[in-house]
């Protein structure tokens, strides 16, 4: 792109060229033509720059980015992260399925969540996965149950819950007392020494997670000097630990934030890990949306203007099963026309055609739009596609990958019959 382009804050590899929004060198407008919308379209580059920002960050370290996969587990997305030498988190057996149809190295796999089940850990085990991330005490004991079944030691580290406050909306925040994640601090060391007396597992390492879309450093550097104050007790009592799991939750710009950089974060980090002695120790981190979130946008295309008495509302085609971010969390997202227009603008409700009052995907936007024009939606690239559903019976979008001037379909749209295929009118 030309020093003449307008760039979108937070967003280095889309602006306004000519009038038109682009991602890299593709106009969104002749994407849009070709597939249709709604359609998320995301930039391979800043992908590859935010993971980049890791990397300056561990520099010279024995350090693995294992990519938090939940925020967008598309195979063209997790394809480019496993090309670039990425391990993942992840929290399900299907998602061990797709890393693997992506190419990804088990070994370099992690696997979170609260719930697993035993046939998710058989498969896990089969496939030599690096690592389960503990839950739970009753999870230790399923897992030295199912190991021991199938003639194997799981390799182990234990999510402890440090009790702190991530500062972020309470949907999604993991490291309180009252989150569902991890062991309590205080219960740890005792966990430790189960999990060391179960001859199915093999204890290597600590994992701490606090929550996503994290703005701050403290956050990260309270937690920080929990778990190393617990790895000094645990290692005290004759249990040696491999690795240093951090997790991730890195927030991104969706309206304004300032989270800080994750080279710059990851510098006050280890020099924590430095000047308590644990500088040399193998670490791990699972960032997920700081890797993909403000690579992504969402083209979708106004349908009506509808004034109202107290609200005017601009519909799209995009909805709730397409971004339900907003739904969810009353999460903001920018929206910008993909052709830059002229007049007045006017202020709208954005919303989409599914049957509810939640389906909307910003409030009061100041636009300058008529029927027919196309919008993107900012920042779609994590926990959009990844949480779409089929609500309304609507088929979910089609997504592209665009590298330089090279736009690759890495989803078709969804068609009715891909959502009949599996169902079966009389129960047959």
């Amino acid at each position: 792109m030309t020093n003449g382009d307008t760039r979108l804050p937070g967003h280095p590899h889309i602006a306004h060229r000519d009038g038109l929004l682009q991602v890299e060198g593709v106009a969104l407008d002749a994407l849009a033509k070709e597939h249709g919308t709604p359609l998320f379209v995301y930039s391979k580059q800043w992908m590859l720059d935010a993971l980049a920002a890791y990397q300056r960050g561990f520099e010279g370290r024995d350090a693995l980015v294992c990519y938090a996969m939940k925020a967008n587990s598309s195979l063209g997305v997790l394809r480019v992260f496993a090309e670039a030498g990425c391990g993942f988190d992840i929290v399900s057996g299907g998602e061990l399925a797709r890393v693997l149809a992506a190419g990804a190295d088990p070994a370099k796999v992690i696997f979170s969540g609260v719930g697993k089940t035993r046939a998710e850990m058989r498969q896990a085990l089969a496939a030599k996965i690096g690592c389960f991330n503990v839950e739970s005490e009753a999870e230790l004991e399923v897992l030295h149950q199912v190991a021991s079944e199938t003639g194997v030691r799981a390799a182990v580290s234990i999510r402890i819950n440090p009790n702190v406050d991530p500062k972020t909306h309470p949907y999604i925040s993991t490291g309180l007392k009252g989150n569902k994640f991890g062991i309590a601090h205080d219960r740890a060391l005792a966990a430790y020494r189960h999990a060391a007396s179960l001859s199915g597992l093999q204890v290597v390492g600590i994992d701490c997670h606090i929550g996503s879309q994290i703005t701050e450093a403290a956050p990260y550097l309270e937690a920080l000097e929990r778990v190393l104050d617990l790895v000094e007790q645990i290692e005290a009592a004759g249990i040696p630990l491999h690795h240093l799991d951090f997790g991730g939750g890195l927030g991104i710009d969706y309206h304004g934030e300032t989270p800080p950089a994750a080279d710059s974060l990851w510098l006050q980090l280890l020099a924590r890990l430095d000047a308590r002695g644990f500088g040399r120790r193998r670490l791990i981190v699972e960032p997920g949306r700081s890797l993909v979130g403000n690579a992504g946008v969402c083209v979708t295309e106004v349908l009506y203007l509808k004034p109202g008495e107290e609200k005017n509302f601009c519909i799209i085609d995009a909805a709730m099963n397409d971004l339900p971010r907003p739904a969810m969390y009353q999460a903001f997202h920018a929206i910008v026309p993909v052709r830059e227009g002229a007049g007045d603008s006017q202020t709208y409700d954005v919303v989409g055609p599914v049957c509810e009052s939640g389906d909307w995907i910003g409030r009061d936007r100041a636009l300058r739009v008529a029927e027919g024009d196309l919008l993107a939606v900012l920042s779609a690239g994590a926990y959009c596609m990844a949480m779409a559903s089929n609500y309304n019976s609507r088929g979910r979008a089609a997504e592209v990958l665009v590298s330089g001037t090279n736009a690759s379909v890495i989803r078709r749209r969804e068609s009715i019959e891909d959502q009949l295929r599996s169902e079966r009118p009389d129960g047959a």
